[in-house]
């Protein structure tokens, strides 16, 4: 078996202002992991589902402007367009803003509601993360965005004994 596990923090001396953070706080247990499709039709996990309880606050993960709040597939959804491209999405939350509000990083956008399908915890937050829109999206893992993303290689062919 191969395991590699990459974590990256910057030294305090060269230390980059943070433009992300978590959207809940204290930063949750990560419950169901990101996983892209090789093929962008295919099935995956395009986000992290996050552990939490209901009503719990929803923070934006950076600053931006609201882009979505409203309901898809009859469940709240709210969607954060950010300067460098980024959108984030974050359900089920009801939202407590509106399309086109300005968001900084922290400021709370709504509150989780119980009733994400798969969740193993009374409730999860999924947060996603993408460049680009329709056939462009770029899915991304969204704890890349905290500045650590463990990375974890596995063998091609079987287990040896």
């Amino acid at each position: 078996m191969f395991l590699v596990i990459l974590c990256s923090t910057p030294s305090q001396g060269n230390a980059a202002p943070r433009t992300y953070s978590a959207p809940l706080s204290p930063r949750p247990t990560v419950v169901t992991g990101f996983d892209a499709p090789e093929k962008r039709w295919q099935p995956g996990h395009r986000g992290v589902d996050l552990a939490a309880v209901p009503g719990v606050a929803v923070s934006a993960a950076g600053a931006g402007r609201v882009r979505f709040a409203g309901r898809v597939a009859g469940r709240p959804v709210v969607s954060v367009q950010h300067p460098d491209g980024l959108i984030t999405t974050y359900e089920p939350v009801e939202a407590s803003v509106d399309e086109g509000d300005h968001v900084y990083r922290g400021e709370p956008i709504g509150t989780l509601v119980a009733g994400h399908p798969g969740c193993p915890t009374l409730a999860c937050l999924h947060w996603g993360a993408r460049r680009g829109a329709g056939r462009d999206a770029e899915y991304l893992n969204p704890l890349g965005l905290l500045g650590a993303v463990r990375v974890r290689l596995k063998p091609l062919g079987p287990e040896p004994p």
